[in-house]
């Protein structure tokens, strides 16, 4: 495959899943943003998102002071971000539009779609009557665009290229989602016996966000606790959107399409896969969730440029 089209798809792929994640956390936000609390709690949620996002310096430079309307404007909507809902999901578009011939209609068909309706339901007013439903369409467009390329696409490299962008971003976006809640914190462990109402309203939240909320009943069938939210959005192979998921298709789809200087990109891939597979949520804890998460992210981001540089920018001759 010519490392311009596997571009394309991957970016394609990546692009309709950070929408869908940005949305997810979002949410967590806005439902959490109604639980009592002080206006500076609320600020500080809204800062904790906009610095795990790396937008707090661009959406101050624009808005400077900060309310949670203009929040939700700027990661939705606003042209002068990048990483919007609505530039990502144009961007997904206009990556699968380069590469039609490669997918099937009805992938194509799926992804023009939703950037037509995206427009309409903003210019309708969806996001300031119901925000909640505004990110209930883009998590179910995301759902659909999956779906479609599974049921209709043929299993060779396209495929793979495309779950590697969907797996990579999830992986990239899961671990922000979870660390909003511990941004800046100290690392210090909490027991259920410590938790306070609005933690418990808030990790609820958190679970639904990520389709979580029954998965943690059917496997611990316990109160809700940090550890356990962080136990299975990290280490749980068998949650859908944990770390460890990711990591086992990032390193599956990997393997389908090595190539001769891929060798030392998938070791990375497999060391990061085998420290999540073997690790323990008490070793997690115990250096800092936050700091955990950090390096996490800085090593998703490199495993991210190691995979364009080996598959989809062509190589200096």
């Amino acid at each position: 495959m010519l490392s311009r089209t596997a571009d394309h798809l991957f970016w394609m792929a990546r692009y309709t899943e950070r929408a869908e994640n940005t949305a997810r956390m979002l949410d967590v936000n806005v439902q959490t943003s109604m639980l009592p609390q002080s206006a500076e709690d609320a600020e500080k949620g809204w800062r904790a998102m906009l610095g795990i996002s790396e937008l707090q310096s661009r959406f101050d430079n624009k808005y400077g002071l900060l309310n949670s309307k203009d929040v939700v404007d700027f990661m939705v909507r606003d042209p002068d971000n990048p990483s919007s809902i609505c530039a990502c999901l144009t961007g997904a578009r206009e990556n699968a539009r380069a590469v039609r011939g490669t997918l099937t209609t009805e992938v194509w068909e799926t992804q023009n779609a939703t950037w037509l309706d995206m427009s309409k339901r903003i210019d309708s007013g969806l996001l300031e009557r119901d925000p909640s439903q505004f990110f209930e369409w883009v998590k179910y467009r995301s759902h659909l665009s999956r779906g479609v390329t599974l049921g209709t696409m043929l299993k060779d490299e396209a495929v793979h290229f495309i779950r590697l962008g969907t797996f990579l971003e999830r992986a990239d976006n899961t671990a922000r989602i979870l660390d909003v809640k511990f941004h800046g914190a100290t690392g210090k462990r909490t027991t259920g016996n410590e938790i306070s109402q609005r933690d418990f309203y808030y990790w609820a939240a958190l679970l639904r966000s990520v389709s979580g909320f029954e998965i943690y009943r059917k496997v611990y069938r316990d109160v809700i606790t940090p550890e356990r939210v962080a136990e299975l959005l990290m280490l749980r192979g068998d949650m859908p959107r944990s770390l460890l998921a990711c990591m086992d298709e990032v390193v599956n789809n990997l393997k389908e399409v090595r190539n001769d200087v891929s060798a030392e990109t998938e070791r990375f891939a497999g060391k990061l896969h085998a420290e999540l597979q073997f690790g323990r949520i008490e070793e997690i804890l115990g250096a800092g969730l936050h700091v955990t998460l950090t390096e996490f992210l800085e090593r998703i981001n490199e495993l991210g440029n190691r995979v364009s540089r080996d598959f989809l920018v062509p190589l200096a001759a």
